[in-house]
């Protein structure tokens, strides 16, 4: 198929003004025999900045030209059918083509950055692509047109990325969400959506973002991290994980705490990948990003309301639903508000080994936020029939935090023992400790066992999972 049109052309744009040869200055300007050059004036630099911008202007205007041409030119009817890597390529041709018809003064170098730039703008999400290809970028953060942050090892930077206007950001913002059955507009100005390869995307619009769209993208690696990856990072110890491991084959219910940034969802993709692959597992998520290796895995996904305010699937309703769907383990992305309650129930009522995620700074926070989620299902439950729901219910938490020098660790594991009184008994089973900064300003510490053998583990033993028993052993 070709995607251009051949012959036909448009007007080339202008060339720039000739230099006077040799690099002469006019009569009247030059130096005198033996003078010293005078020094570079402000009216120079400022009209060098002004040739620059020129030159940007017309290679915004060459480039909108072009991706014009393109759009007019193509055979939309044709493009399903064929390859990703295929129509990347004719495309690619056929910008080189229509630049050729230009005319266009441009370097190698220009040329190719050009083509690259049309590519995005037609198949991507325009300048955001180069952003989402940086392996070393874990979130972007587009505050308005012309401010695009970036977060680099836990630290943000501001970067020369910038959108043509505000326009051009929503038509980017409109082609994310739209790819999932979504929509963003005045009567629905905020939305969670999610790119292909899983990375979670919100959106907030005016009139509710006063300066403008803002858009931010939590990245997700496109090879999931592995607990290996976790251990090289320093975020966990080895026999923390080992006791994670033996935990989640025997069926423990597990609460997976911490922050905004903290990587709670990572942890739960570690975590929930110690499931037997022999089980059948339920994902319930706001917007799917789990990212789950296993082959008996059902996804589900919660619903907005349509444009009428109608037909809104929530949390609730898929953790009631999943229920009936015969599963061994439920995995809920977050709980955020009512179905905490469902999700206890559901832990027990059989459904052992599930996992889920929840903000709170620490563990005593959670049982506190999962108890205030409850309170959210609308029923007058006495506080500590919640509480011994809770208590009942779940196992083990474990808490992530984002640490002063951006590196994310997991601070503690915790078990939930039961109840005396009206409190809920938690002990500690491993700490992070830590124990200054290096010259780097990083954090140095170690992870460390309490001494606490955990009430749990008869469960470990009797489940025949493998694990080291020794480490429980006071030193």
């Amino acid at each position: 198929m070709s995607l251009a049109r051949q012959g036909g052309g448009w007007g080339a744009f202008k060339k720039p003004t000739d230099p006077p040869e040799n690099g002469n200055k006019p009569e009247g300007e030059q130096p005198a025999a033996g003078s010293t050059p005078p020094p570079p004036r402000k009216e120079q630099s400022a009209t060098a900045m002004a040739v620059k911008s020129d030159k940007e202007h017309e290679s915004e205007q060459l480039r909108v030209k072009i991706h014009k041409r393109l759009i007019e030119e193509m055979d939309t009817s044709q493009l399903s059918d064929i390859n990703p890597t295929e129509l990347r390529k004719q495309i690619r041709q056929a910008v080189n083509e229509l630049l050729m018809e230009e005319s266009a003064l441009l370097t190698q170098a220009e040329r190719e950055r050009l083509v690259d730039e049309i590519l995005d703008e037609t198949m991507g999400l325009g300048p955001l692509e180069p952003l989402l290809r940086d392996k070393t970028i874990s979130e972007v953060m587009v505050n308005g047109a012309k401010h695009v942050y970036v977060e680099r090892k836990g630290k943000l930077t501001l970067t020369d990325v910038q959108f043509k206007d505000d326009a051009h950001l929503l038509q980017i913002i409109d082609r994310i969400v739209s790819r999932i059955g979504r929509r963003v507009d005045e009567s629905t100005p905020l939305c969670d959506a999610r790119l292909q390869d899983g990375s979670r995307v919100n959106v907030i619009i005016p009139p509710l973002a006063i300066d403008g769209p803002a858009l931010t993208i939590r990245k997700f690696s496109a090879d999931p991290y592995t607990v290996q990856d976790l251990i090289n990072f320093g975020s966990l110890s080895n026999m923390a994980a080992e006791l994670l491991r033996a935990c989640v084959f025997a069926h423990l219910n597990i609460v997976i705490s911490g922050g905004t940034g903290s990587g709670k969802t990572t942890l739960l993709n570690v975590v929930s990948s110690f499931i037997p692959n022999d089980e059948r597992i339920v994902t319930i998520e706001d917007a799917a990003e789990l990212q789950l290796q296993q082959e008996h895995v059902v996804r589900l996904e919660t619903r907005p309301p349509n444009i009428e305010g109608k037909g809104a699937i929530t949390m609730r309703d898929l953790v009631k639903n999943s229920l009936r769907m015969r599963p061994e383990r439920i995995v809920v992305g977050e709980v955020r508000a009512g179905e905490a309650l469902d999700m206890l129930q559901a832990m027990n009522t059989g459904h052992d080994g599930s996992l889920t995620t929840l903000h709170a700074n620490t563990p005593r926070d959670a049982i506190r936020r999962m108890e205030t989620l409850v309170m959210m299902a609308g029923f007058d439950l006495p506080q500590r029939a919640i509480r011994e729901q809770i208590a009942s219910a779940i196992d083990l938490i474990i808490q992530a935090s984002r640490l002063s020098d951006g590196s994310r660790k997991v601070t503690s594991i915790t078990e939930i023992v039961g109840m005396e009184g009206d409190v809920v008994l938690m002990q500690d089973i491993f700490l992070f400790k830590q124990e200054g900064v290096d010259e780097n300003g990083k954090i140095v510490g170690e992870f460390k066992y309490t001494g606490v053998r955990p009430k749990f583990l008869d469960r470990i033993i009797a489940s025949g999972a493998k694990l080291d028993l020794s480490m429980f052993e006071t030193f």
